[in-house]
């Protein structure tokens, strides 16, 4: 966030991360067609869908991605949205992220390494399924 804005305009933009954070998808689609840029990312590299993924909102999640949210953005500590989907076990998340395209070697802390650190079989297992054997789920 540039030091241009005003303290108004710093607080409407972390009001946003804090819609992505609680899974606000209606006000986010307001603000999203009004013209909010879909990859916004805050001062730490998190970008909505980081934030939607982490906090298990797969409608949010899915949403963004419909928007056009690039699933290969890495935060400032290394970490993807799949990543984040992988660590919070979000299962509609991560497939709807792997559909999208998302990488799971991506990043210094890819979502495989988060898998196998964590020891996640199940999340481990989602990755590494071929893509054509993803299911339509939304649900978590």
């Amino acid at each position: 966030m540039s030091s241009d804005l005003t303290e108004s305009e710093l607080e409407a933009l972390r009001d946003v991360f804090e819609m992505a954070r609680t899974g606000d998808l209606s006000r986010i689609r307001e603000l999203v067609q009004a013209g909010l840029p879909v990859n916004l990312t805050n001062g730490a590299g998190d970008t909505l869908l980081m934030l939607a993924a982490y906090h298990r909102h797969p409608e949010l999640v899915a949403a963004l991605l419909d928007w056009g949210a690039d699933t290969s953005r890495v935060n400032d500590r290394g970490q993807t949205a799949l990543g984040a989907a992988v660590f919070r076990r979000s299962t509609a998340s991560v497939e709807a992220l792997l559909r999208a395209g998302a990488d799971p070697s991506l990043g210094p802390r890819s979502a495989l390494e988060v898998a196998e650190v964590f020891e996640l079989p199940d999340m481990l297992a989602l990755l590494t399924r071929p893509q054509h054997d993803l299911g339509g789920s939304r649900g978590d």
